[in-house]
């Protein structure tokens, strides 16, 4: 069963698609079927610029295992990146 529930958020940063570099302003996180994926579900992530339509997308399926190992992968990026600037 497809719950259709997607989380959203306001971003600031930029993506490559097709076309190249945009910048994106919203992240679309969901847990539902893949469309490339052979997985029967996965966490998929779009990040997006809806002003500029279609083609400004960047979409990531990702498996449960994987997706949380990007988050604590996320985590730690940003913690000993902000511990070491702040040495700056």
């Amino acid at each position: 069963m497809c719950t259709y529930v997607t989380e959203k958020a306001k971003i600031n940063g930029s993506g490559k698609g097709q076309k190249g570099w945009f910048p994106v302003t919203e992240a679309r996180v969901y847990y539902d079927h893949p469309f490339y994926h052979p997985a029967d579900h996965t966490l998929n992530i779009d990040l997006i610029n809806q002003s500029m339509g279609l083609d400004a997308r960047v979409a990531v399926e990702l498996t449960e295992d994987s997706a949380r190992a990007l988050v604590k992968a996320i985590n730690a990026a940003l913690e000993t990146g902000e511990y070491l600037h702040a040495a700056d």
